[in-house]
Formats: C-alpha cells, sequence, structure tokens
C-alpha cells in the first residue's frame, strides 16, 4: 500500500504507556459515560415531554448513529490533521450539543441533541485507539488496552447511580450540564497533558487517500472478523443500555437511583475481568485468553435466553447473566482490539475509526431490533444472545486466519 507513515520521529516527545493509558481511558469514557448517566432519567424524560417510550429510546439510537458515523470522519482526519486538533474540534460538538440538551423544548430536539453528542463523542474513541497504535503494538498494546479497560469501568459502573442521584436531586436537565462540564475537562487534558503523535499530512484525507485507506480495511478478512469480534462483544452493552431501564425499573420495579446502584453489577464485573486479565497477562499471552472470555460471554448469552423467557423477570435473572457476560468482555477487549489495529500502523486513524464504527454499529442496530421489538424483556432475551453467538462464530473464523505481515513501529521512549 502506497501510504506513507506519519509517526512523529522518535526523537520528538513520546509519552509514557501509563500516561497513554490514562488519557486514553478519558477520551474512550466520554462516550460510554455519556450513555450512562443519562439512562437513569429515560422513563422521566417520557413524562416530561408527554413522549412515548419508543420516542425517547430514539435518544440513545440517535446517540449510537451519531457515533458510529462520526468514526468514519473524525479517525481519518485525525490522521491527517493530527490527534489533538481534531479532538478539539469534536469536543467542541459534543459540548455544544450538550447545552442544546439542556434548553430542549421537545423531545425532537433532545434526540437532535443527542446525535450531535455522540457524533463529537466519537473522537475519543478513535484518537485514544489510534495513539496506542502510534506508539505501541502486541502485548504493549493489550496492556494499555486492559488498563484502559480498567479506568473506563469505573466511569460507566458509577455514571448510572451519579446520574439517578442526580436527576433526584436537580432534575434531568443537570445531567447534562455534567456532561457540558466533562466536556471542557477533556480539552484541558489533551492540551495541556496530551503530545501530538502523527505529523499533519492532508494527503491522508485526500479522497484518493481515504478510499484506499478504507479499501484496504475492508479487503483485510483479519480486520474483518476481529472487528466483528468486538462488535458482537461490546455492541450489546449498548444494546442492553437501550432496554434494562424499562427492564429495570418498569418492570422490576426499581427506582432511578436503585437502578443506578444495580448497574454497578455490570460494570463490576467487568473491572474484576479487567483486574483478573491483567494478572493473567503476566503469564499468558491476552490472544490465548480471548476464548476463555467468550465462554461467559455463551454462558451470559444462553442465561439471558432461558431465564427471561421462563419467569417474570426479576433482578437476578437480569443482571447475573449481564454480568457474565460483562465479565467475558473484558477478556475479549485487549487481544482482539489490538489484532484489528497492529497490521495498519499507516491508517491507525481509519482502522480505530472503522472498528468502532463496526462495535458502534453493532449496538445501533442490536438496539434499533430491540426498539421495533417493543417488548423489552423478550427483546433482552433474543437480540443479545444473538450478539454473543455472532462473535464467538466471528472469533472461530478469525482464528484460522494468518497475521498479516506488519510493518515496523517507531520505537517508543517513556516520557
Amino acid at each position: 500500500m502506497n501510504i506513507q507513515n506519519n509517526a512523529i520521529p522518535m526523537a520528538a516527545p513520546i509519552m509514557s504507556e501509563r500516561r497513554v493509558s490514562l488519557i486514553g481511558a478519558m477520551l474512550v469514557a466520554v462516550g460510554p459515560v455519556s450513555m450512562a448517566l443519562y439512562t437513569p432519567a429515560m422513563p422521566q424524560i417520557v413524562e416530561a415531554f408527554g413522549s412515548t417510550e419508543a420516542a425517547v429510546k430514539m435518544t440513545l439510537s440517535l446517540y449510537f448513529a451519531g457515533f458510529a458515523v462520526s468514526q468514519l470522519f473524525c479517525g481519518p482526519l485525525s490522521d491527517g490533521f493530527g490527534r489533538k486538533p481534531v479532538t478539539f474540534a469534536f469536543m467542541g460538538i459534543y459540548a455544544l450539543a450538550s447545552l442544546l440538551a439542556v434548553l430542549a423544548p421537545s423531545v425532537e430536539v433532545l434526540i437532535a441533541a443527542r446525535f450531535l453528542q455522540g457524533f463529537g463523542a466519537a473522537v475519543g474513541v478513535a484518537v485514544a485507539r489510534a495513539v496506542v497504535r502510534d506508539l505501541f503494538t502486541h502485548e504493549q498494546s493489550a496492556r494499555i488496552m486492559n488498563l484502559m479497560g480498567i479506568i473506563l469501568a469505573v466511569g460507566p459502573a458509577l455514571s448510572p447511580t451519579i446520574g439517578g442521584l442526580t436527576m433526584e436531586l436537580a432534575g434531568w436537565h443537570a445531567i447534562f450540564l455534567i456532561m457540558l462540564a466533562a466536556g471542557f475537562i477533556i480539552v484541558l487534558v489533551v492540551q495541556f497533558w496530551m503530545r501530538e503523535t502523527v505529523n499533519r499530512d492532508l494527503s491522508r484525507i485526500s479522497p484518493r487517500g481515504l478510499t484506499r485507506a478504507y479499501g484496504t480495511l475492508l479487503k483485510s478478512p483479519y480486520f474483518l472478523t476481529s472487528s466483528v469480534v468486538i462488535a458482537g462483544s461490546v455492541g450489546a452493552l449498548y444494546t442492553q443500555a437501550t432496554v434494562l431501564p424499562f427492564i429495570l425499573m418498569g418492570r422490576v420495579g426499581l427506582s432511578p437511583s436503585e437502578f443506578g446502584v444495580g448497574m454497578l453489577m455490570q460494570s463490576g464485573m467487568f473491572f474484576v475481568g479487567a483486574l483478573t486479565v491483567r494478572f493473567l497477562m503476566r503469564r499468558v499471552s491476552a490472544y490465548r485468553l480471548v476464548p476463555v472470555g467468550l465462554g461467559f460471554i455463551a454462558l451470559g448469552s444462553v442465561l439471558l435466553a432461558y431465564l427471561l423467557n421462563a419467569a417474570p423477570p426479576s433482578f437476578l435473572s437480569v443482571m447475573a447473566p449481564v454480568g457474565f457476560y460483562a465479565f467475558g468482555i473484558s477478556f475479549v477487549i485487549p487481544a482482539m482490539m489490538t489484532a484489528s489495529l497492529a497490521p495498519f500502523p499507516r491508517i491507525a486513524g481509519a482502522a480505530a475509526a472503522l472498528a468502532g464504527f463496526m462495535q458502534m454499529g453493532g449496538g445501533l442496530v442490536g438496539g434499533s431490533i430491540a426498539a421495533l421489538i417493543g417488548e423489552p424483556v423478550f427483546a433482552m432475551s433474543v437480540v443479545v444472545p444473538s450478539m454473543g453467538a455472532m462473535a464467538v462464530m466471528a472469533w472461530l473464523l478469525w482464528r484460522r486466519l494468518p497475521e498479516p505481515a506488519q510493518a515496523s513501529v517507531v520505537p517508543v521512549m517513556p516520557s
């Protein structure tokens, strides 16, 4: 492929693994946190606007759509303009959208604001993963992805609780004020703590450059199958976000604050799994842990399909399988995310963007199907297990593929 490497020469300041992990976790977290903060308010927003559950669910579905579509732009743009300028631009969109959500006079405006929020927040995923690939690969990359996952688990774990308490104390508008503040904090962190990792090269965002980059990725079975593993596993979490509020609050009877605390089972299991993976990676390759994670995903899928159809839902019949699923995801992410990016150091932004698009696209498709089904318990019992099965099948195909030749990586010097 005739695309030159635009990584900054090793003489320039380079960030350490720890710094990349911390900044990357903050960037990646803004999307899931913005989703999780909001979920406890969904039933109240139905009443506030005199709307319907289906309309309010669209605020999540369109958030996913903005998040997924945006990555196709912000990833390649960061290859051409640099990681930092693109982060500033898209986080500006996120902040303005948060303000629009605060002032929304109708559910239609809120839906538009959530789409723009997702569009802006997507830069975090694309840039964070691209920065990791700019500087690291293989087991180093897997360690960073794992540490990012550990830190990332804390934000979404606490977000439903914070969102539920915030709503009860100050109303649902205050939730979007928290998001607005988060946008400004991220801009400051990127400005003063993050180093630029690529040189400006506008040829990368020319029509020919973009076509060549995405063509290379779409022709790679190795990239596609590893990305589908991520899409089926992580995408299921985003699908669950569209139905869990209506199951746990509408059917099980939890209050918004109880729902927030209850969601700690999901994020807590992911956190425990990520810590377990970090311990195991001292002795075992991250790639050998993937089938273990997929086993837990399969277990969670089977339990969801059975328990939700065998009896009326209870907290444990819903969240215990969800916890197994989340535990398994933490075993899958480090290796499979590294695998999707490793062969493409010269187009890391585009690779991270397309992988992220497929991941969020999985959540968008799953959430949309769940919304079309309408009945949240039945939708949960069908859609999430189907996504787990898709992840397992994609991995069975991926493991049979030879690893593509990898280009040389710029040496890393810790800061």
